[in-house]
């Protein structure tokens, strides 16, 4: 009788998974910025409960190392996910009815590891299904479905990050609007010009080593470097253009940070460019001059299509580093959700840092998952 075979990307986070209920799953501060007691789940639900939960987890270990089917690891991994997260909010409500008023509640070490863990392997998961487009959409509503009826619900609204929302929602707001003006302002705007200028590239190779070498220049600068160098050139032209002043252009604030991203935004946009015209088979050109094509039809029906999927992935690329950079550009006043970052570390607050780095986080992966799902879609139809 052969012997079953073992998950190895199991087998390896076998190890973490099962020390995470020994750790602490939360911590607890007498006020928002004092040093945290770890406490674990015993101290919030009794032993008997945190001896079921270790047992529990063992179990779990076996089925992952035993179990192949992807569909069936995905349901159990988001059970258990969810199952963490609830425990999580129940044991902070718990931990707040006997703490002083002024208490906060975070997540532990262990928390973090078992949950990290399991995203891991969910994500693990749906990869080996290799899922097409539509499972992939139905997926990502899903989550969101289930993020959204989790936040409303109320179950975590007793940890430290949801208290510090509560007290900067007008600011968290703000902060939201900012962002994705940062974000997807500088991208629409690199995406105005970068495209134009890969496909002039491709066209013309004298031009191809000197713009990308200088874009490459850019990209190699450092973005709190590059934020300090454009504060002298802007101030200047606000102090000396009266219509750049009033339409915002200043020394610090947006401007600066909206210039910055759009440069690091250039390269990704204008190499993938000249990249997936490159890759049109000679074969296909051939076929539309054959057509009598112009270069322009050429351009617009036949290269543009069939190099659509790497300009997307260009723009993958660029949104997800811009959400990142954007929070950068908190030091010199542009907003976004830097601002908590940068104020929780001066308030050694962090759980300020947590409600700035996880909307941060969530909206990078919201916009890769979306945008890889329509490159996949395109990858999908037919040539």
């Amino acid at each position: 009788m052969p012997r079953p075979r073992i998950d190895r990307l199991s087998a390896v986070l076998a190890l973490p998974l099962l020390a995470a209920p020994a750790l602490s799953a939360f911590g607890l501060r007498p006020n928002r910025i004092a040093q945290p007691q770890a406490l674990g789940w015993a101290e919030a639900f009794g032993a008997p409960t945190a001896a079921a939960l270790a047992a529990g987890t063992l179990l779990l270990v076996v089925a992952l190392l035993l179990l192949r089917r992807p569909g069936l690891r995905m349901l159990l991994l988001a059970a258990a996910l969810a199952g963490l997260i609830l425990m999580l909010g129940r044991g902070a409500a718990v931990l707040l009815e006997q703490a002083a008023p002024a208490a906060r509640v975070s997540p532990g070490l262990g928390f973090w590891l078992a949950a990290g863990v399991l995203v891991l392997l969910l994500v693990d998961a749906f990869a080996r299904m290799q899922p097409g487009p539509a499972p992939r959409a139905a997926l990502l509503a899903a989550t969101l479905a289930a993020v959204a009826a989790l936040l409303g619900s109320g179950v975590l609204a007793d940890l430290s990050v949801a208290a510090e929302f509560r007290l900067r929602a007008a600011a968290f707001h703000k902060a939201t609007a900012d962002h994705l003006v940062l974000a997807f302002g500088s991208f629409l705007a690199a995406l105005a010009v970068g495209l134009p200028a890969g496909l002039a590239v491709q066209r013309h190779r004298a031009l191809r080593a000197p713009v990308l070498n200088l874009l490459t220049l850019i990209q190699t600068i450092p973005s709190i470097a590059l934020f300090g160098m454009l504060i002298v050139p802007l101030a200047w032209i606000a102090a000396h253009v009266p219509a750049a002043a009033e339409a915002g252009i200043r020394g610090i604030g947006m401007a600066p940070a909206l210039v910055a991203l759009f440069l690091y935004s250039l390269l990704p946009i204008v190499a993938n460019t000249v990249a997936g015209v490159d890759a049109v088979p000679p074969a296909v050109a051939e076929a539309a001059a054959g057509m009598g094509m112009t270069g322009a039809q050429r351009l617009r029906m036949v290269d543009l299509p069939l190099a659509l999927p790497v300009i997307l992935a260009a723009a993958r690329i660029v949104l997800v580093q811009n959400i990142g950079l954007a929070t950068v550009g908190a030091l010199i006043g542009s907003g976004g959700y830097g601002t908590f970052i940068f104020q929780g570390i001066g308030q050694t607050a962090t759980d300020l840092i947590l409600l700035g780095v996880l909307p941060t986080v969530a909206l990078a992966f919201l916009t890769s998952a979306v945008l890889d799902l329509v490159i996949a879609s395109f990858r999908m139809q037919p040539p």
